[in-house]
């Protein structure tokens, strides 16, 4: 597995990740003895680069880390997150960054990672209230005190980011990209990262499972599938999606490849600075993931996969009204 710098850190991260979330929350129920074997598979793949936050499974998936870890930490480069706040319901979230709540998740986050360092530690979202001084002077604070390597931001736009690193090094910035989600202000974000020095972690890179083509109706999902709450999954917008998806597969037959690893080469392809975390539970799909770095798209393959699924081609919002906010 080829390595990338995670930004100015010294560290390397593996040029694709392992999004864990799907481990602990979101998809419906998981086995957390198969998510192990899944996390170790990994690690014998070459993926070091491992994705977690507080949010996941309100802490379940941290904790599902932290049982991962011992005998193998030093193999990890280990990010985690802050700043969502539960509500009764997903679709109730809130947000919080200021100084006092970063130190009591960090410290939270460290007690269930079972760890004393986190290499990477991200703000999950801006609150849209603390001033971004006060949320990164507690960074500052925690990188001062060795419980943090470096600092990430999610959900960001480019002036943010700019404004930001120039108060603190931003080692990373995680946002949705993928064929199905791209364009506007996070062609600029790609970009800014680049200008900067940090590196670009998409999220969703084959858009929650949907680029895969494996899920022909919503009977697809089962029970506590939050897939079922988004409109892009919903049977209307599922059947007119799946027409662009199915033509990313057969794109994908001309290299032997399948629809996901031509989704990723495609996310791999915008940038040497750019590191995806596709999630997945299962090691036979992971193999599956790893293997998209060893396809390389042409420049007449690239112009395909565009023409094949336009900006904006894709039905449905990414998220319900209530979390599909603007970048911060």
């Amino acid at each position: 597995m080829i390595r990338i710098p995670l930004g100015h850190t010294g560290l390397e991260i593996s040029r694709i990740g392992l999004g864990c979330m799907g481990m602990s929350s979101a998809y419906g129920d998981s086995d957390p003895e198969s998510c192990l074997k899944t996390l170790d598979g990994a690690l014998e793949l070459g993926v070091n680069f491992f994705d977690t936050a507080d949010i996941y499974g309100w802490g379940a998936n941290e904790e599902l880390i932290a049982r991962f870890l011992p005998g193998r930490r030093e193999r990890v480069v280990l990010a985690t997150k802050c700043g969502i706040t539960r509500g009764a319901t997903p679709l109730e979230q809130g947000r919080d960054t200021s100084a006092a709540y970063i130190r009591r998740a960090c410290e939270a986050s460290l007690r269930r990672l079972g760890t004393d360092v986190i290499d990477l530690y991200y703000l999950h979202r801006l609150d849209g209230v603390t001033p971004l001084e006060e949320s990164l002077g507690a960074l500052a604070d925690l990188i001062a005190e060795g419980k943090i390597r470096a600092a990430g931001l999610s959900e960001v736009s480019a002036a943010t980011l700019r404004r930001a690193h120039g108060l603190l090094p931003i080692a990373a910035v995680q946002n949705e990209y993928s064929l199905a989600t791209r364009g506007g202000e996070t062609e600029r974000v790609i970009d800014a990262c680049r200008e900067i020095g940090a590196t670009f972690v998409p999220y969703s890179p084959i858009s929650r499972g949907l680029l895969t083509g494996a899920y022909r109706d919503s009977a697809a999902f089962g029970k506590g599938d939050f897939r079922t709450v988004l409109p892009r999954f919903s049977d209307e917008a599922l059947r007119a999606n799946l027409r662009l998806v199915d033509a990313v597969a057969a794109i994908g037959a001309r290299h032997g490849a399948s629809a996901v690893q031509i989704a990723l080469a495609w996310v791999l392809a915008r940038a040497p600075h750019i590191a995806p975390i596709p999630g997945t539970r299962r090691l036979d799909r992971l193999q599956e993931n790893v293997a998209a770095a060893r396809v390389v798209l042409s420049a007449d393959d690239l112009a395909a996969l565009e023409a094949a699924v336009p900006i904006d081609a894709i039905s449905g919002a990414r998220y319900p009204a209530a979390l599909d906010k603007p970048l911060g």
